[in-house]
This record gives structure tokens, C-alpha cells and sequence, in this order.
């Protein structure tokens, strides 16, 4: 049954490809964005211009607007999850909030993959007093900003959510974050790799694949955080390796000495950081394995350097 959906920052990388399946399913789609980026969609999406940061734009943009789904890739901080509750509670019938791996990097490290349960999630406190919305600190505050939007949205309790949290996205040339063609980059200029820890190894998921995730999420009737990534965990240095394989091209590396300073290679961790998968598995969702798609994103990314 056609759906009414808003997706709050769908108009690049794996948010583009969410909007596009859930228009191949059917659904009446609006999309809310600050209107800097274009979008292929035409006039099978409604827009909605909006600075998902300010109250005031949000509630004059969604005044007496109710959806049976919403999906959040914007959710950056505890003061963007208290607008939300403000502006949607009681006026949509699922809210999606796309997290990330990283919240479970405010728990110890450890060797096992972090279930979802590990990171007690209504405990963590809230810092009212930061900037979040500071620009310079975006970088600096991503990772605590994710898990005290969590941690706002379900202590508040006002929105029936489900947080996806993300492995981390690799995709082809619409990868704007360039972690991917960082490594193809060096296999292609035969630049060592400087590498730190060669088994701290972390999970990822293709970026049709984290599109797949979230519609998969959106239609289903379950709440609270699931974690989604494929099986097969890989460490920067090998995904340095397999990048390598994949282009048929010597992939040099280099250990780091203890005392050279960084920063390295992306996903260059000093510990591991994988996700248990087993929520997913058991909700019934299908996990893949990096080696389904490794190579060929890999591919895409040499095509683009080409």
C-alpha cells in the first residue's frame, strides 16, 4: 500500500538512492532539504526547502503535515532530535533516524562485535551546553552528537523510532567522501600505506545496500536501534589489500612507528569496531558479505580516477 513518506536529506549518496526505491515501491515521496543540492528526481518528489536546524523553519514547514513514515539523515545532534520530537511527535506513524557505527565508540573497546544492548542507550547523558550547531565543530561533534540524538529521541519518547546504525558506507563514484578512492589513490600512485593496527578491523556496508536497510526498516513494525553492516569485517590494511586484488596492482604498505603522528588512512583504527548483526538476521533482514561487492565498488572508483 502507497505510503506517505518525508526524507529529511535525500538528495545525495545513499539518501538519493532511499528516495529512489522507495519511488520504485510507489510511495508519495517529499523530500526536505536546505535546496543546495540538485536532485534527478523531477516532479516525482515534492520538495520541501527547510533548515533542519531552526525550530521555527521546521514547524512553518511541517505545520499540520502528518506522514506515515519519515526518514531522518540529518540528525546530527540532541537539539536537531528535540526539534524532531517537537515538530513530529504524534504526526507520523514511524520515524527513521539513520545513526552510525560510531556511537560504540563511547564503550570500551573490545574484541566482539557490539550488539545493540551493549550501549545502554537512555544512560547516556545530553550536553545542553555545547555548540552543537557550531559549522567549524560539525567534524569534532559527529560522533557524540549521533549518540546523544539517540539517547534524546528515545528518553523523549514521542516518536515511535527505530535508529539504524550504519556500518560504515563505502559506494561508487557518488561517494562524496572520498574513504574509498583514498585507497585507490595509493594503489594507483604506488604510495605505501602507513597502517597502525593490521587486524583492528571494522564493519561496512555498500551504499545500495544502506539504501536497501533503511526502506527494508521503514516498512517493517519494529522499534529501537538496530545495527546494519554485512558480514566479513575488514581492517584498513586490508581493504588496502583488497583494493589491491581487485585492480590487479601492488598495494604497498608501511607500518606506522609508535611515535609517528597521524593522522592515516581512513578506518585506521586502534581497535576493533564490528557490529553484531544478529537483530538484524533474526528481524529478517538478508546481511550480505563484503566479498558480494568489494570488488566491483573497488572498480567503480578506478574508473572515476581513470
Amino acid at each position: 500500500m502507497p505510503k506517505k513518506i518525508l526524507v529529511i536529506g535525500g538528495t545525495r549518496f545513499f539518501g538519493k538512492l532511499l528516495v529512489q526505491r522507495l519511488l520504485r515501491a510507489g510511495h508519495e515521496v517529499t523530500v526536505a532539504t536546505r535546496g543546495y543540492a540538485p536532485d534527478p528526481f523531477g516532479n516525482r518528489i515534492a520538495r520541501v526547502r527547510v533548515d533542519r536546524r531552526n525550530e521555527s523553519s521546521m514547524r512553518a514547514a511541517f505545520a499540520g503535515a502528518r506522514f506515515d513514515i519519515v526518514y531522518d539523515q540529518m540528525c546530527y545532534s540532541p537539539f536537531d532530535a528535540a526539534i524532531s520530537a517537537r515538530v513530529f511527535g504524534g504526526k507520523v506513524g514511524r520515524y527513521v533516524m539513520t545513526s552510525t557505527i560510531d556511537v560504540y565508540r563511547a564503550l570500551p573497546a573490545q574484541t566482539a562485535p557490539f550488539a545493540e544492548d551493549a550501549l545502554q542507550i537512555l544512560a547516556q547523558p545530553i550536553d545542553t551546553g555545547y555548540p552543537w550547531h557550531d559549522p567549524a565543530l560539525a567534524n569534532d561533534s559527529y560522533v557524540a552528537g549521533k549518540l546523544q540524538a539517540e539517547a534524546y529521541l528515545y528518553r523523549d519518547g514521542s516518536l515511535p523510532l527505530a535508529s539504524v546504525r550504519l556500518a560504515h558506507v563505502l559506494g561508487g563514484p557518488d561517494d562524496y567522501t572520498g574513504r574509498l578512492a583514498h585507497y585507490v589513490d595509493l594503489v594507483r600512485g604506488r604510495t605505501p600505506l602507513r597502517y597502525t593496527q593490521a587486524r583492528a578491523r571494522t564493519s561496512f556496508i555498500e551504499a545500495q545496500d544502506a539504501a536497501n536497510f533503511l526502506a527494508w526498516t521503514g516498512a517493517q513494525d519494529f522499534t529501537g536501534p538496530v545495527n546494519a553492516g554485512d558480514d566479513g569485517a575488514l581492517s584498513a590494511y586490508e581493504l588496502h589489500a583488497r583494493v589491491g586484488q581487485a585492480l590487479d596492482a601492488p598495494a604497498r604498505v608501511r607500518k606506522a612507528p609508535a611515535d609517528e603522528a597521524g593522522p592515516f588512512s581512513p578506518f585506521d583504527l586502534a581497535a576493533p569496531l564490528v557490529l553484531d548483526t544478529s537483530r538484524a538476521k533474526a528481524l529478517g533482514y538478508p546481511v550480505k558479505h563484503t566479498d558480494d561487492w568489494i570488488a566491483d565498488t573497488i572498480r567503480q572508483h578506478d574508473l572515476a580516477y581513470v
